[in-house]
């Protein structure tokens, strides 16, 4: 079985004029549902995550000038949304069912939030289509309230580095943040995480695969880790509009297998989050991310 997080919220942040990048939301359950790689019975509808948790992580004075709708304009254009309501209680949804998979893979070895991976978002500002960082709030939560979790390793493959993520723990040696990102992709200024891999345009399946093998087992055995925060962004994929690596959908599949196989093996608790991709056809989207769920049904399930 596995625990699933997704709410209609997810699918419509957006004006109409805006949404294509957003329809993943709505088509990825559909077809993990046809597929039979999901029950309804897995899928779980989250809901807003309660201040006391996000100010763990996030400044006051920011958070309370996000719900207030008083950030700049320049505030504003840095996150490229445009500030709704709708979009507010989007992004606290998204920030608990990251934390309440974060409650479920404890039980369960795995849990996964179509949406989440929001890693650009600072303590006190919202970059990149990030305004909260999900598995920052995520994993602070597990270190506030579970004590059997004393250290977490985040492994980051979207395309683009983790910066905000970097920055939130580079002074919390109990959360490791690994990331391997286009050298020459958004941010322009990089943070520092405890280990950056950056990637020349271009990298192919071989090269890729080739350094997170040998990277992540030993990262495993040097961090020992009670729990792993997965951000498996597709936007790696040769397809995506903004990527500029050159991963197949197969190379992306191996990846997601590699991680998600050692965390079997390791016993360890991950929780999974979709992250970025920005390929132009829909379907290019949609199947990657899917195949990051049939490999978590066929190890976990």
């Amino acid at each position: 079985m596995l625990s699933v997080a997704w709410a209609p919220l997810y699918a419509h942040p957006l004006p109409e004029n805006h949404r294509f990048p957003m329809l993943k939301y709505e088509l990825l359950p559909e077809q993990l549902l046809r597929e039979g790689i999901i029950t309804e019975a897995d899928l779980f509808e989250p809901r807003p995550l309660a201040e006391t948790e996000i100010l763990r992580t996030h400044d006051a004075e920011y958070y309370r000038r996000l719900v207030a709708g008083q950030l700049t304009r320049q505030e504003e254009r840095a996150t490229g949304f445009p500030w709704s309501e709708q979009l507010i209680r989007r992004e606290v949804t998204i920030l608990d069912g990251t934390v309440e998979c974060a409650r479920r893979a404890l039980l369960h070895g795995i849990a996964l939030n179509i949406a989440g991976g929001t890693h650009h978002a600072f303590a006190d500002r919202g970059e990149g289509f990030c305004l909260l960082n999900d598995q920052a709030v995520a994993a602070n939560y597990l270190l506030a309230h579970a004590p059997g979790v004393r250290t977490i390793l985040i492994v980051d493959l979207d395309v683009h580095q983790g910066n905000g993520t970097a920055a939130l723990f580079q002074h919390e040696p109990r959360v490791f943040t690994f990331s391997m990102h286009g050298a020459r992709n958004y941010p322009h200024r990089k943070e520092q995480s405890d280990l950056d891999l950056p990637l020349a345009d271009g990298t192919d399946d071989a090269a890729y695969l080739q350094l997170l093998a040998a990277t992540l087992p030993r990262l495993l055995d040097e961090v020992q880790p009670d729990f792993v925060f997965y951000l498996a962004g597709v936007d790696v994929l040769a397809t995506d509009k903004l990527g500029h690596l050159s991963l197949t959908r197969e190379g992306c599949r191996r990846r997601d297998e590699l991680v998600l196989r050692l965390c079997r093996q390791h016993a360890l608790p991950v929780v999974v989050c979709m992250g970025g991709g920005y390929s132009v056809r829909i379907a290019d989207i949609v199947e990657a991310h899917a195949n990051t769920f049939r490999l978590a049904a066929e190890l976990f399930g």
